[in-house]
C-alpha cells in the first residue's frame, strides 16, 4: 500500500517537473516582450520631457481659462477715402481735342489726360504776352532813368517811380506765368491741359473726343486703390460698443480675411437708416478690391469677452501634419491634442473644441515640442 502511494506521489512530482520545464522558457519571453512594449509603444503625440528640460528650453505652461474676444458681424461697403479719389472736370468751356486715358488706365499725379481747345487758353496766352511786353518796356524806362539820375539830370523820385512801375509789371508777369502753367496752356496758346490731381486708376471716363464741354463738366474719375476705406453700418444698439482703434477683419467674397482697424465712428445716427457709420482702414492694400464692393466686417469691441469660449496665445497652437494642435501638460511630458480653432485677435486664438478650462498647456516655445515630434517621426520612418 505504501509502495503504491509512493509511486503515485513520485509520478505527480515528475509530471509537475515536466510541466515546469515545458512552460518556463515561454513565460520569460512574454514578460520581456511586455516590458519592451511598455517602454517603446508610447501614446501617439506624447513628448517625454522632464521638468528640468522644460525649464532649460523656456517652455512656459499656463492653465486654460475662459474668455474669448467678442466679435460682431456687420455688412460693409468698400469706398474711396476723400484723399484717394478725384473727379476731374473741364477747367473751361471748349472742344475736346485729345484724350490720353480711358477706363481702367493708370495715371500719375500731374499727368495730362486730355486737352481742351478753348478761348480761355487764348486769353491766358494773350495776357502773358502783354505782361512780358510791359516788363520789357518798363525795364528800358527804368534803365534810362537810372542813367539820367547818375548824370544828375533827373531827380531821385523819378528813378524811384520808374522802379515801382517795373516792380508792378514784373509781379503781373509772374501772375500771368503762373496762370498759364496751372491751366496747361499749349505752346500755340490754343488749348488747356486736363491733369490728374492724384495717382491711381481711371474708374469713369465720360469724356468724348471732339465733343463740346462746359466748364465744370466731369471728364474722368480717378481712384487710388491703396487709399480705400471700408464703411460699416452699425445698428443703433451696437454703435456705442464700437470705438476707434478696435480691431476688425474683413471677409472677402472668396473667403479670404483681411485685417483692418476702426478709424472713426460717426457720433450721430443716420435719420433714415437709424444707424451709425464706422470707417475702417486696411492694414495693407488688397488687389482687386473695388469701390462699391460689398463684404462682411467682423469687429472686436475692446474689453468685451465671451466667457463661454476659450482663447489661447497664438504661439500655443502649432500645425502638425496639417492639423492644429495644442500641447497639454501630462505627468511624463506633453501630449499633442488636436483642436478646432476660430478667429484670431490681438495675439490670441479662439478654441472651438478640443480643450477644457483648467487644462495646462504649453503657451510659449511650443514649437520645440512640435519639432521633437517631427524628429521622432522622421527617425521611425527610417
Amino acid at each position: 500500500m505504501n509502495r503504491k502511494r509512493l509511486a503515485i506521489i513520485a509520478g505527480i512530482v515528475i509530471l509537475v517537473s515536466a510541466l515546469m520545464l515545458m512552460f518556463w522558457p515561454d513565460s520569460q519571453v512574454d514578460t520581456r516582450a511586455d516590458e519592451e512594449v511598455a517602454e517603446t509603444e508610447l501614446p501617439e503625440g506624447l513628448v517625454l520631457i522632464e521638468q528640468e528640460q522644460i525649464r532649460t528650453a523656456e517652455i512656459e505652461v499656463a492653465a486654460v481659462q475662459t474668455g474669448a474676444a467678442v466679435e460682431l458681424v456687420f455688412p460693409a461697403t468698400v469706398a474711396a477715402s476723400p484723399t484717394a479719389s478725384a473727379r476731374i472736370d473741364a477747367r473751361a468751356s471748349g472742344v475736346v481735342r485729345s484724350v490720353g486715358k480711358t477706363l481702367g488706365d493708370y495715371v500719375r499725379q500731374g499727368e495730362t489726360v486730355a486737352r481742351i481747345e478753348s478761348a480761355d487758353a487764348a486769353a491766358l496766352a494773350s495776357q502773358l504776352s502783354a505782361a512780358r511786353a510791359r516788363v520789357t518796356e518798363l525795364s528800358a524806362a527804368y534803365d534810362r532813368e537810372r542813367r539820367l539820375f547818375e548824370a544828375n539830370v533827373t531827380a531821385r523820385q523819378d528813378l524811384e517811380a520808374a522802379r515801382a512801375n517795373l516792380d508792378v509789371a514784373r509781379s503781373e508777369l509772374n501772375r500771368s506765368q503762373a496762370a498759364v502753367a496751372a491751366a496747361g496752356v499749349s505752346g500755340d496758346g490754343r488749348s488747356l491741359a486736363v491733369t490728374s490731381p492724384l495717382s491711381g486708376r481711371v474708374t469713369a471716363a465720360p469724356i468724348v473726343l471732339g465733343s463740346f464741354v462746359d466748364a465744370g463738366e466731369e471728364l474722368y474719375s480717378v481712384v487710388n486703390p491703396s487709399g480705400l476705406q471700408i464703411e460699416v453700418a452699425l445698428p443703433s444698439e451696437d454703435a456705442s460698443r464700437i470705438q476707434p482703434g478696435d480691431e476688425a477683419a474683413l471677409i472677402l467674397g472668396d473667403g479670404r480675411e483681411i485685417g483692418a482697424r476702426v478709424r472713426s465712428v460717426t457720433p450721430s445716427l443716420d435719420a433714415e437708416s437709424r444707424s451709425a457709420t464706422a470707417v475702417l482702414t486696411l492694414t495693407r492694400a488688397v488687389p482687386g478690391l473695388q469701390p462699391g464692393s460689398f463684404l462682411q466686417a467682423r469687429i472686436r469691441p475692446s474689453g468685451e469677452l465671451d466667457q463661454s469660449r476659450i482663447a489661447v496665445p497664438e504661439d500655443a497652437v502649432q500645425v502638425l501634419e496639417g492639423r492644429d494642435v495644442v500641447f497639454v501638460r501630462t505627468r511624463r511630458g506633453f501630449q499633442a491634442r488636436e483642436v478646432e480653432t476660430g478667429s484670431r485677435s490681438a495675439g490670441m486664438v479662439t478654441i472651438l473644441s478640443g480643450l477644457e478650462p483648467g487644462q495646462r498647456i504649453a503657451t510659449a516655445n511650443a514649437f520645440l515640442l512640435k519639432s521633437e515630434l517631427e524628429k521622432e517621426g522622421a527617425e521611425h520612418g527610417h
